[in-house]
């Protein structure tokens, strides 16, 4: 293309197709080649800036186009898209939300139409990033003093001062502020995702499924920065006796789980694992790293990340603050999965104690706990919820060590007197129990008391009835009978299945909820064989 005179630069346009230096016209007139814009050299890799220009006069937009068509800033071009009016340019920054700058005519199809498209882009598209500039070849109907206290923008120009230096210069300069912004934004953005996430780790149950959790976390972590969900692949690294060994695995890796990691096997792991157990800390490859995030007695694991693109800065910072909060988060789960194991041994040990003592196995709780797992489960209580209940119901006896044995293993038929002996368990295991304010033994308090009440209301120590009994007491009630009656005990020998089942739907309305005898008759085949994994014992 030839060489261009600009009297006040997108104002008042001539073309001189023929020319081939620069010369001085006159004070305003400027004579420059298009090829004089300044570059970088180096090539474009990323998607190019988008700039609006928003004028109403053609010439702007040709002699913009001209003057930018080889610019650079970061590896980046531009990309301009052109608007002609206040409408033209609202629409626009509808649909491209990454609009960087808009150089931005007051005057067009109203004399106030670019403060209006000022304020649309603030106030109705929230949108705090793009730098806009402000043009003006009439100054006098937009005082610039009004103009910026009035109107959030970021520069405020007359065309007759817009040269190309100065155009440059104001789009630089707009192009570093845009960034920063969007790189706070960022920032912000990935340190909010960290907290909800911190909260998901620290209220997450599924132990085994962890690391899957921490590997979805990781995805979003860097979708950031893009704004697309990267391909990742992950494995976990379990260390027993010096040897590492592959455990969970996702993505590329799913076909490589249990073998042995060596140099051979997995190049440059080997070195990354060593490195992140000596410093216990998270360790960084260009595209990969690899996290040390837990020990287990004999067995450390390791986390590793492998991408198919470099980490960015911005996305190492929050791995690394992620990292710290899910290995804090990974150490307390362990620790409550601790607490809450010893508590079950716990419980189960006093129940089983309880159980030696009236000459019944200790696989009794065992099995009164997994059916009262299953019928809570069927009910439909959630698996928190079920789980609780498992833990607290092999404590329903608890109140038998107040019993004497005489009374306690009798074989045969006990007297109004013995029988009156007998149900005070009910209360005792509720006054032993009921000072705690843990919810399991909550729990466990509750159906020691309530566990002999039946549904009609003729049973035990209140004489309640209906749903006035605790739901986590109506199940271990029928979980106790149910178990009870399968097994020999000093006074009879163990029942047929179907002559239990038979026993249990006669009750059903009287010691027991109808809802819950339909369950068991239901899934008695599961029943059956929770009964046949955990056998009484010689």
């Amino acid at each position: 293309m030839g060489t261009v005179v600009c009297k006040y630069i997108f104002y008042d346009i001539v073309y001189l197709p023929n020319a081939k230096k620069v010369m001085k016209m006159n004070d305003n007139d400027l004579l420059f080649y298009e090829d004089q814009t300044p570059t970088a050299t180096s090539p474009v890799h990323l998607q190019p800036w988008k700039v609006i220009v928003a004028d109403d006069e053609e010439e702007v937009h040709i002699m913009t186009k001209m003057v930018m068509r080889k610019f650079q800033y970061e590896n980046r071009g531009i990309q301009l898209l052109t608007a002609y009016s206040g409408e033209d340019t609202k629409r626009l920054m509808r649909e491209h939300e990454d609009v960087a700058i808009v150089l931005l005519d007051v005057v067009m199809e109203n004399e106030d139409s670019g403060l209006e498209v000022v304020k649309y882009i603030r106030d109705e598209l929230q949108n705090p990033f793009v730098r806009i500039i402000l043009r003006t070849g009439q100054p006098g109907q937009a005082p610039q003093d009004d103009v910026i206290r009035n109107y959030d923008i970021n520069d405020y120009k007359s065309k007759t001062e817009l040269t190309v230096q100065k155009l440059y210069t104001a789009v630089i300069a707009s192009l570093r502020s845009y960034m920063d912004m969007r790189m706070i934004d960022r920032n912000r953005r990935g340190l909010e995702l960290i907290l909800n996430q911190s909260r998901e780790l620290f209220n997450f149950k599924e132990f085994e499924q962890y690391d899957a959790l921490m590997l979805q976390h990781y995805r979003e972590l860097l979708a950031i920065e893009t704004g697309t969900t990267p391909h990742i692949s992950a494995l976990v690294v379990n260390e027993i006796d010096g040897e590492y060994t592959v455990g969970n695995t996702y993505g590329d890796f799913e076909h490589s789980k249990d073998i042995l990691i060596t140099e051979h096997t997995f190049k440059g792991l080997l070195n990354q694992i060593e490195s992140s157990k000596y410093h216990k800390d998270i360790v960084f490859s260009d595209q990969s790293f690899v996290f040390y995030f837990a020990g287990l007695s004999d067995m450390s694991q390791y986390f590793y990340v492998k991408s198919e693109v470099d980490f960015s800065d911005l996305q190492r910072d929050l791995i690394k603050i992620y990292a710290n909060n899910a290995k804090v988060a990974y150490d307390n789960t362990l620790l409550n999965s601790e607490i809450v194991e010893t508590q079950k041994e716990v419980i189960v040990t006093l129940g089983e104690i309880v159980e030696t003592r009236s000459k019944e196995t200790a696989n009794h709780v065992v099995r009164v706990a997994e059916y009262s797992f299953k019928l809570a489960q069927l009910y439909g209580h959630n698996d928190e919820d079920a789980n609780l209940l498992r833990l607290a119901s092999p404590m329903h006896d608890i109140g038998k060590v107040g019993i004497p044995d005489q009374i306690l293993n009798k074989p045969g038929k006990l007297t109004p007197e013995e029988f009156e002996i007998i149900k005070t368990h009910t209360q005792i295991g509720y006054d032993v129990l009921k000072r705690s304010k843990r919810p399991i033994l909550k729990t466990a308090a509750t159906i020691a008391l309530s566990h002999h009440e039946r549904w009609d209301g003729s049973g035990y120590p209140n004489g309640k009835k209906g749903e006035e009994i605790d739901v986590y007491s109506r199940i271990t009630s029928i979980a106790d009978v149910y178990d009870a009656l399968s097994h020999k005990r000093v006074y009879k020998e163990a029942w047929a299945d179907e002559d239990v089942l038979r026993y249990i739907q006669s009750e059903s309305g009287k010691m027991f909820q109808p809802e819950l005898v339909e369950l068991l008759t239901e899934h008695i085949d599961e029943f059956i064989k929770i009964k046949k994994a955990y056998p009484d014992t010689d």
